[in-house]
């Protein structure tokens, strides 16, 4: 089956692990602006290896980042 990035749940992640936006760029040196933007859906979807640094940072896995639309192929 293949999917599609759907909503970010960055918001939700940051909260679970009570850091704030801030903390989460000064810890991976992702501009704060950056973070904004995936937090209020401004951008659809991040790099590979931003996905992983923030990941890595949450101590979450890449796909906990966002919901993922499955798809069907014709």
């Amino acid at each position: 089956m293949a999917y599609k990035v759907g909503r970010c749940l960055l918001r939700k992640r940051l909260r679970e692990v009570k850091m704030t936006q801030m903390e989460l760029s000064l810890k991976t040196g992702i501009p704060l602006q950056q973070i904004s933007d995936y937090v209020n859906h401004r951008r659809k979807s991040m790099s590979l290896n931003t996905a992983k640094t923030i990941a890595t940072e949450l101590s979450c896995n890449i796909d906990d980042l966002y919901e993922w639309v499955p798809v069907e192929r014709s």
